[in-house]
């Protein structure tokens, strides 16, 4: 007799927003079969573990859970970024029942069929039609392009993903109308280069709302300011065309929100060189001050390297004064490791791990002092609030220029019970490094 049962899939995503993304769109098409999601491996049909593969702990991290997954359940899918290197998991665990490499959805399914077919009609399966987020309701990210077409030389994303694929703008649009009509209150562009977004389509234009509308980024970022919701953009290189998104930053009623995530990595031209970082010719600074006359209210954030191949005291120390000009207002630091297949490896003398640690320290504790005299500024003021988290007497939510999981927070009092997803006017009373404390006002 057929076990009436639904298959249940048990699932673990590493990695970055991308890979989250990448997560969404399997377990979607596994809901919509009508298997069930499992919060454990055992007692699970089968376990896929979506892994990571950009730094080698990043690798150890997902060798870690194909690991568990095994030990707990026994039958392992693995997807992802590692999954283009297969010899790197089958040297451990030669057992898996499948390895597919990123965005390879229809092999994963394919995959999964062979170790536990569906047992349903799937005409009579309801999923939503945003599809399953596994991010909280009011906030999801929406990917704009798959892959790379930059070479940095620490980097092997190109490898793993290929080439830069951009969506056209109506397939875009459309999933973030569905978003925003399922009640997502902000929408976080994503993708590996998103000022690059169209290049490779030759910006071809597409129908929407019975308009054409191209694939460039301005174009792309000023109608998804129209659907009502925050739109937040991320992995912004600084090209010349960036500069026109900017006016829209500074316009309150355009829904792009004055925030830019870019990734700046360095600012030593000698290091950015061997980096070869798409855009390092550019005057930063002087753009940077341009963006900030334009929008006074724009939120810059960026990541950046130390102990780069080569880095020198110098190096470094020009860092730390291009950081201190810059006066960005969130910053994330790492310290390089080496990645197998990263031409970065071979290009100079590796820095020990006590001096990368130490730069570390002293980058960390610029910037956070800067970050604390910037919010400073906050002070008093009236900031629009999104509310993730509520407590019994407070609240925890962000700002426009905070991104979740990345940046800082608000804690947020009220009076009256406050919502999650909810939007809220709060007046900032007070200010730490990351974080502001204030009172929601204007009922």
């Amino acid at each position: 007799m057929t076990d009436p049962r639904p298959p249940k899939v048990s699932f673990v995503s590493l990695g970055c927003p991308k890979a989250l993304v990448d997560s969404e769109r399997i377990i979607t098409r596994l809901r919509a079969e009508g298997y069930e999601l499992a919060r454990q491996h055992q007692g699970a049909d089968l376990a896929i573990v979506n892994t990571c593969g950009f730094l080698e702990s990043a690798q150890a991290e997902s060798l870690e859970a194909i690991g568990t997954a095994l030990a707990e359940n026994g039958k392992v899918i693995v997807t992802g970024c590692m999954g283009a290197e297969p010899e790197k998991i089958t040297e451990r665990f030669p057992n898996v029942l499948a390895i597919t490499g990123p965005q390879q959805y229809e092999t994963v399914l394919a995959a999964v069929h062979r170790v536990a077919p569906p047992r349903h009609d799937p005409f009579i399966d309801l999923v939503p039609p945003e599809g399953i987020k596994l991010t909280p309701r009011h906030y999801a990210y929406l990917k704009i392009s798959e892959g790379c077409n930059n070479r940095c030389t620490f980097c092997i994303i190109p490898k793993l993903r290929g080439d830069l694929a951009s969506r056209p703008a109506a397939d875009v649009l459309r999933e973030a109308e569905r978003l925003v009509t399922a009640g997502v209150k902000e929408l976080l562009v994503i993708s590996q280069d998103t000022s690059a977004y169209g290049l490779d389509i030759k910006y071809a234009a597409s129908q929407w709302r019975e308009r054409e509308v191209r694939a460039r980024f301005l174009d792309l970022a000023r109608e998804l300011g129209t659907l009502g919701a925050w739109v937040r953009l991320h992995y912004v290189y600084p090209y010349p065309h960036v500069d026109e998104v900017i006016p829209l930053m500074a316009d309150a009623g355009s829904g792009i929100l004055p925030y830019l995530d870019i990734p700046f990595q360095h600012a030593s031209p000698d290091v950015l060189r061997r980096m070869r970082r798409p855009a390092a010719q550019e005057q930063t600074l002087g753009r940077i001050a341009r963006w900030r006359d334009i929008c006074p209210e724009l939120t810059l954030r960026s990541t950046f390297i130390v102990g780069f191949p080569g880095e020198t005291e110098d190096d470094f120390t020009r860092l730390l004064d291009w950081l201190d000009e810059a006066q960005l207002d969130r910053v994330g630091c790492f310290r390089y490791e080496p990645v197998r297949g990263a031409a970065a490896n071979d290009l100079a003398e590796l820095i020990p791990d006590d001096v990368k640690q130490e730069r570390w320290n002293r980058f960390m504790a610029r910037a956070q002092a800067i970050s604390k005299r910037r919010l400073k500024r906050k002070l008093g003021t009236r900031q629009q609030v999104i509310i993730d988290e509520v407590g019994p007497t407070v609240a925890r939510g962000r700002s426009k220029g905070d991104a979740p999981e990345i940046d800082g927070a608000v804690y947020v009092a009220s009076r009256r019970p406050l919502r999650v997803g909810e939007i809220a006017t709060v007046k900032i009373e007070r200010a730490e490094e990351y974080d502001l404390h204030g009172t929601a006002v204007g009922f």
